[in-house]
């Protein structure tokens, strides 16, 4: 796999009839590696040991309902009262983030109301702080850590 604009992390590999499979901590199992899984991974990886989320405030590609139609969310980090801190869409290195990407976690966002919106393909990352209050956002320059307060 390609390597991405990360620190270095340690995953978990196996082969299964011919297919590379990485193991996803959160969902507790080995799942199919593809780019965009690469990049999830990375992703988790990052939200846990570098910005210190627990794992169980963390939920990975679950269905959710936007404007009557399934969707399913790559990444989402809760408080621990249960609403939404941070939505995650992950791509594959080679998607490029424009804003039909960007268009696509607005929807997500619309059902779910994140705080932070976080977009990106493992080489490039944009993060964004939500404000309910005027419809608007602002760019960060990191993703905001976790700590005991939220």
């Amino acid at each position: 796999m390609e390597k991405l604009n990360f620190p270095e992390f340690q995953f978990r590999f196996k082969n299964r009839e011919n297919k590379s499979l990485i193991f996803d901590r959160i969902r507790k199992k080995f799942v199919i590696l593809t780019p965009e899984e690469w990049v999830r991974q990375h992703y988790l990886s990052y939200l846990m040991e570098i910005k210190h989320y627990p794992p169980t405030l963390i939920n990975v590609e679950k269905k959710i309902s936007v404007h009557g139609q399934p969707k399913r969310y790559d990444i989402v980090v809760f408080y621990p009262n249960g609403r939404v801190r941070i939505l995650v869409e992950c791509k594959a290195p080679q998607v490029r983030i424009d804003q039909e990407t960007f268009d696509q976690i607005a929807r997500y966002h619309l059902s779910l109301q994140a705080d932070f919106l976080l977009i990106g393909n493992g080489l490039s990352h944009y993060c964004c702080q939500v404000d309910q209050d005027n419809a608007s956002y602002h760019f960060l320059k990191e993703i905001p850590a976790y700590t005991i307060s939220n």
